[in-house]
């Protein structure tokens, strides 16, 4: 249960110990590279002494590293639908294509991703990058993933500044829109197939979507399931385990829900008056949405109005709009909006400082609470809840997708663009890439028609 309370509360917790050097053991240790482990390589490999780190070590680690930066930027360039879409697409990279990790630890590390504020995307991208290749690997991956969507959305912004207006790409969304669809419903039932483990799952899954659907709380559907299947659990395993582990998953459950919450009605009521531009309010302002932000992309959107349109007056509503519209046609995370706002308000300074201050946090919060997450597992009860977050996030990217579908999906030339991506999906393991960029042509073929 210590691991539990440590990840739950890793959002408001930033060790600084997690940046010293790692020291090896003072008797040579030997353990077997596993390409899936977290401790991969920064762990002794092939049974070479850690007290010395070999040339085969940092080969390797090279190697994971340059392959990590390749992969995400090229998701970064090409990540198109937003956070439902970007896992799935990774998921489709990692898992089936380079077999990097399994589908039930990538489908773990989705959970944990699930119930730590910030871009969830962004943070799987994170996660992956430290499981293959410790910390540079989770530097890596995170940087690879934002800056190619922060450079065309920098592009963006200066051509918005000089022109007063947005390029035009509505066509290829036209395309891209269905296909996008498809790679996400492709993905959740090959995660689906792992999460549900026994009937109560397949339950707690349709009334978590139900609820998702009907627009109850992110983070009070995540923690109930978890908490409702770590009773279950204690309840239906004859080894009884000691009442106060379930007790303080209660207490945690309760914590987790309201705390976010607390801070994130303070933090948005704070400073009701106009306030003159500066780079340090720009770069508090940003800092502390990506600390206390849950909900997504869109929950962003509702944080940048109260706060740089209504409070401080820094933007006008048609700014805000185009700025999240160049968050939505642009690939990679919407929270580059940021990158947006940053140089509408300051200029080129400006886009860098609010770019970093909205994603920085995601890194610490990865680094705290990745290496806890094989840990969590191990843990009955602890894994248990795991198993219930995961199922409810599961069932967050249906309705999600299901909405999304309802936008994507508007007449019979992109339905037939989804069916026919679904099936090429599930009968050929072609990169999703591919479909993307065929679904982009289409676009632009039937809207110039």
């Amino acid at each position: 249960m210590r691991l539990l309370t440590s990840l739950a509360f890793a959002p408001f917790t930033v060790p600084l110990q997690i940046f010293r050097a790692r020291q090896c053991p003072a008797t040579p240790a030997r353990c077997d590279y596993h390409p899936t482990s977290h401790r991969a390589l920064s762990a002794p490999i092939f049974g070479i002494p850690c007290d010395s780190e070999s040339r085969s070590v940092r080969a390797l680690r090279s190697e994971a590293t340059r392959a990590l930066i390749g992969l995400f930027l090229k998701l970064g360039f090409t990540a198109f639908g937003g956070p439902a879409a970007h896992i799935a697409l990774m998921k489709d990279e990692v898992v089936t294509r380079r077999q990097w990790m399994s589908n039930a630890e990538f489908l773990d590390l989705l959970g944990a991703t699930n119930l730590i504020p910030g871009p969830n995307s962004t943070q799987m991208a994170i996660h992956i990058g430290y499981r293959r290749a410790g910390w540079l690997g989770l530097l890596a991956a995170g940087v690879c993933f934002i800056a190619p969507a922060a450079a065309i959305v920098l592009l963006c912004a200066w051509a918005y500044k000089r022109y007063g207006a947005l390029p035009q790409a509505q066509a290829v969304l036209y395309g891209v829109k269905p296909v996008i669809i498809a790679i996400v419903f492709v993905a959740i039932y090959s995660l689906a197939r792992i999460a549900v483990k026994i009937r109560f799952h397949m339950a707690l899954g349709i009334a978590a979507l139900v609820f998702a659907l009907l627009g109850v709380d992110v983070l009070l559907l995540l923690f109930t399931a978890g908490a409702l299947t770590a009773t279950v659990y204690f309840f239906s395993e004859s080894k009884r385990q000691s009442v106060w582990g379930l007790l303080r998953v209660y207490g945690i459950t309760a914590a987790m829900i309201a705390l976010p919450d607390a801070l994130t009605r303070l933090g948005r009521t704070a400073g009701q008056a106009p306030k003159p531009y500066s780079s340090a309010a720009l770069f508090a302002f940003f800092l502390k949405v990506g600390m206390t932000l849950y909900g997504g992309g869109y929950v962003l959107i509702a944080f940048l109005r109260d706060g740089l349109v209504h409070q401080w007056h820094w933007l006008t509503e048609a700014q805000l709009l185009d700025a999240v519209a160049v968050g939505q046609f642009t690939p990679g995370p919407l929270f580059t909006t940021a990158t947006f706002v940053g140089y509408l308000t300051g200029g080129l300074a400006g886009s860098i400082l609010a770019t970093l201050a909205i994603f920085l946090p995601s890194f610490f919060l990865v680094a705290i609470s990745g290496p806890l997450v094989p840990r969590l597992r191990r843990a009955p009860l602890a894994g248990a809840f795991l198993d219930g977050v995961n199922v409810s996030a599961l069932a967050l990217m249906v309705a999600v997708t299901v909405q999304l579908g309802r936008a994507a999906l508007v007449d019979g030339y992109t339905i037939a663009m989804a069916l026919v991506a679904a099936a090429t999906l599930l009968l050929y393991r072609i990169n999703s890439v591919w479909l993307i960029c065929a679904g982009a042509i289409c676009g632009m073929i039937i809207r110039g028609l």
